[in-house]
């Protein structure tokens, strides 16, 4: 079947069957890798785009069900001049990433909490990015960068 929607702010088609999921659609019809698979159960949120606005684990949605949906990936999250964007900068300042595998979901998932939240407590982020899994930072730099993108003093956090 054809399925058609807006990626990045860019109309697209392609060809998918029924049970393609929006991750594979987006990966291999795309080409667009950035949003990674990491378990195939919903588990890591490693594959996280938001759908509509709304921050969506993408191996759990059928391609065909984003059918007209305006959906954003990680390559959508930089400037259009191509610099890193908000939270994407954050990471890089504050170390909040490290073999990067986690860090597209990562990324995604703060720009939608900080989209509802925009100055969230610690507390916040990390209830919030409790569907990200991150094997190797501890996650305490994440939260560090994810403070600083919504503008916060993140100077006088004690490292874990």
């Amino acid at each position: 079947m054809k399925v058609s929607m807006t990626v990045n702010g860019k109309a697209v088609s392609g060809e998918a069957e029924g049970r393609t999921l929006l991750s594979s659609f987006l990966r291999d019809g795309l080409g667009l890798t950035g949003t990674h698979v990491g378990c195939d159960t919903s588990q890591c949120g490693a594959c996280v785009v938001h759908i509509d606005g709304k921050a969506v684990k993408s191996c759990t949605v059928f391609a065909a069900d984003a059918e007209g949906a305006k959906v954003t990936t990680i390559e959508g999250m930089a400037n259009p001049d191509g610099t890193l964007g908000k939270v994407q900068q954050a990471f890089q300042d504050h170390h909040g990433l490290q073999c990067g595998f986690c860090t597209p979901g990562m990324v995604m998932s703060a720009a939608a909490l900080l989209a509802e939240t925009p100055k969230p407590t610690e507390a916040d982020v990390r209830h919030y990015l409790e569907g990200n899994i991150c094997r190797c930072t501890g996650y305490h730099n994440i939260v560090k960068a994810v403070l600083a993108a919504s503008g916060q003093d993140v100077s006088k956090i004690a490292a874990e």
